[in-house]
């Protein structure tokens, strides 16, 4: 079985809104089902049909981050680092547009590249892994090939 890579950060947030979940919201959708049970007919209770369908919701979204947690292994993220690699923050610059992009280099399950975190696995995260600050790499946006250079590597 092949792992995914995941900061201690990353796991603690996943066994979080897992452990969020599992005590409170779950419990919470149960009551609901009762109290919407208890007002009689359920075939036109649309309290109860919407407390079902949350239900179903919270119980995907619990099998989805066992799985998750199942299949990621914590990797220590130590700097200073030079080259991009797994927890490395670096700064992408378009050597055209001169436009900078900040990323921490994270694994596929903590990956939210609107609030800098981007997954090694992504075509960005892909074309940099191992590049050092002042190189350069091309990548593909729109079907145009842009080119970009490592600006910084933390």
């Amino acid at each position: 079985m092949s792992y995914s890579p995941i900061t201690r950060q990353g796991m603690a947030k996943l066994k979080e809104e897992l452990d969020r979940l599992q005590t409170i919201d779950r419990p919470n959708v149960i009551k609901a089902i009762e109290e919407a049970r208890a007002h009689g007919d359920l075939s036109e209770n649309a309290e109860y049909h919407a407390a079902k369908e949350r239900q179903a919701i919270i119980l995907s979204r619990i099998d989805d981050l066992q799985q998750k947690i199942g299949q990621s292994q914590v990797v220590e993220v130590k700097g200073p680092y030079t080259k991009c690699v797994f927890g490395a923050k670096v700064t992408i610059e378009n050597v055209d547009t001169d436009e900078t992009l900040t990323y921490t280099l994270v694994g596929p399950y903590e990956s939210d590249p609107e609030n800098g975190f981007l997954s090694i696995a992504a075509p960005i995260g892909k074309a940099v892994l191992g590049l050092q600050e002042g190189d350069a790499f091309l990548l593909k946006k729109a079907g145009v090939e842009e080119e970009y250079r490592i600006a910084n590597v933390e």
